[in-house]
């Protein structure tokens, strides 16, 4: 802003009670100390209403202001110029006559964003005035809305493979406009292409959170989530409402949270998808799970386990009876890996049973039950009641509590094999937790055979994978020596994230006599933890490691994930 005009600008702010002579010395002030143009640190500091500034400045520059919400844009003036530069510079065009084109802006005096605009377009650039609250509602009315539809087709075109639900709801599509706009193509195109892309991009769950404006999607990609597409509000109710029919919902309920699940067919391939409803503020929000079936399908031998760590773990579900205890924080594949365990375990010889909350995977030749916490029917009064069906193995979905605890070590010592899991951060202190849970450490001792902590590592992306220098001092901090390491650079195929898939790390506590004796004695999980390694236990960080020295990971993954 020239040193005249910002005078003549300050001036007229004064002189109209616009702005105080003291908040003008604090704007000062912070020009000089920070830099930045005036009539933005003025707005930020909400020394000034922008919209009262612009008046000013049109008058003193003599540029029309205009109210942006007034004009109705056409299609082939949005695509003059560049969506790159509308979103740099945060103009709008409005109008074009011969080959002058005028555009509404905040700022006027940029002569970068004048000659860019006349370069991209070749046309001679008239300006008008506007506020920036005005610009970023036609830019997301016209240019992301435009731009996402634009994404979708697309993708539609794209996507040739066809989508069968197998389980769906009839009836109830006549309930008002709502389901209306479910029986439009369109919205059934854009569900069945939100869920194509999802398992195109290897995602695990599906958000879909609506906002004020506009509805968003993320996928949650290698343990991350990213955005994907922002939908238009005036769809979100008929989105919704096909995701309820889908998942046999009832499509009238926005108050109460609800959960439901449907399967698909991609390829030939059946896929659960496990969904829940939840109120917000403007809408429902909606997690989709995806359960895929092959990913239990794979064999535990191909779950990425080190080689070192794996042959433990074998060992120790090859044990007659007693209880195994998969712990690790949600999201750490802690299912993935008992359900390949049940896989490698189910023969014609063995009747396995298990009880889940919900059942995630139905797996074949395998008995499954969900708890009905609501009639009372819990992981504790299903385990009483599946013990009277002579199971050589069980599957316990989580141990939560004493009761459950207290009937699932009683089991595994009169003959049975247990699996379940446990929220716990490393595997000793799986002990202290049950011990917690006021489960006598006697018996602790007896029943529990192996325990396995697990985290999920993100894998360098295969394409753009560098050598990366780590300073001594790190190296010499987590015990590695000099080597080769690696990094992703980010590319294309991983969304230029610098990671491609995911791999598990271990940390396997076989628990011998000298644990029993340390368990039924009540000992810190630190002097547990500090026994096991010393014969021959790996830890979650060693684990991730040597994933590290391998050129699997990067070291700031394994970091991230495992700290001792």
């Amino acid at each position: 802003m020239g040193s005249a005009l910002k005078e003549r600008l300050i001036n007229l702010l004064l002189k109209n009670n616009l702005l105080s002579q003291r908040d003008l010395e604090k704007a000062l002030t912070i020009q000089k100390e920070k830099g930045g143009r005036l009539d933005q640190i003025l707005i930020e500091n909400n020394f000034v209403k922008e919209k009262e500034l612009i008046a000013c400045l049109s008058e003193q520059l003599n540029i029309p202001l205009i109210n942006l919400s007034h004009y109705k844009l056409t299609p082939s003036l949005l695509k003059i110029i560049p969506f790159n530069l509308i979103e740099k510079y945060k103009v709008i065009p409005i109008s074009k006559i011969g080959n002058t084109l005028t555009v509404a802006m905040t700022n006027p005096l940029n002569i970068f964003l004048l000659d860019d605009l006349k370069l991209a377009t070749g046309c001679e650039i008239k300006t008008v005035l506007t506020s920036s609250e005005e610009i970023a509602k036609a830019i997301e009315k016209y240019y992301k809305t435009r731009e996402e539809k634009e994404d979708i087709e697309k993708v539609i075109e794209e996507a040739k493979e066809d989508i069968e639900i197998v389980k769906e709801r009839e009836g109830e599509e006549d309930i008002e406009a709502v389901a209306e706009g479910n029986r439009q193509k369109s919205i059934i195109k854009m569900v069945d292409l939100i869920i194509a892309e999802a398992l195109k991009s290897r995602a695990s769950d599906i958000h879909l959170e609506p906002y004020q404006e506009n509805m968003r999607v993320r996928y949650r990609i290698d343990g991350r989530l990213q955005e994907k597409i922002r939908i238009p509000k005036q769809i979100q109710p008929a989105i919704l409402a096909r995701l309820k029919i889908m998942s046999d919902l009832d499509i009238t309920e926005h108050r109460l949270p609800q959960d439901g699940r449907f399967r698909i067919k991609m390829k030939d391939k059946d896929i659960d998808f496990r969904v829940s409803f939840l109120p917000i503020s403007f809408g429902e929000k909606v997690v989709l799970r995806i359960l895929d079936k092959e990913s239990i399908k794979v064999g535990l031998e191909n779950l990425g386990f080190s080689q070192y760590s794996f042959k433990r773990f074998e060992k120790g579900i090859k044990a007659p009876y007693g209880i195994i205890l998969i712990t690790g924080p949600t999201g750490s594949g802690k299912s993935t890996t008992l359900y390949s365990i049940l896989n490698r375990l189910n023969t014609p010889e063995r009747n396995i049973i298990t009880i889940e909350d919900p059942v995630e995977y139905q797996l074949e030749g395998i008995t499954q039950i969900p708890t009905q916490p609501e009639i009372g029917f819990d992981f504790a009064q299903g385990l009483r009641s599946l013990l009277r069906q002579n199971p050589d193995i069980i599957m316990i979905g989580e141990i939560r509590d004493q009761e459950t605890a207290d009937v699932a070590i009683k089991a595994s010592l009169t003959g049975q094999l247990i699996f379940s899991t446990l929220h716990t951060n490393d595997t000793a202190s799986a002990f202290t937790r049950l011990i917690d849970m006021n489960i006598e450490p006697y018996l602790l001792s007896s029943a529990v055979v192996m325990v396995v902590a697990q985290r999920l590592i993100r894998k360098i992306c295969p394409e753009c994978k560098e050598e990366e220098r780590i300073p001594q001092a790190v190296l010499k901090r987590v015990g590695l020596q000099e080597g080769k390491f690696y990094k992703g650079k980010g590319c294309q195929m991983c969304n230029n994230t610098g990671y491609y898939g995911r791999s598990a790390i271990l940390e396997v506590l076989l628990v011998d006599d000298k644990i029993r004796e340390m368990v039924a004695k009540s000992s810190p999980a630190e002097k547990i933890k500090e026994y096991a390694i010393s014969q021959g236990m790996r830890t979650l960080l060693q684990d991730g490691l040597e994933k590290v020295k391998q050129g699997e990971t990067s070291l700031e993954e394994v970091l991230r994930v495992a700290r001792d």
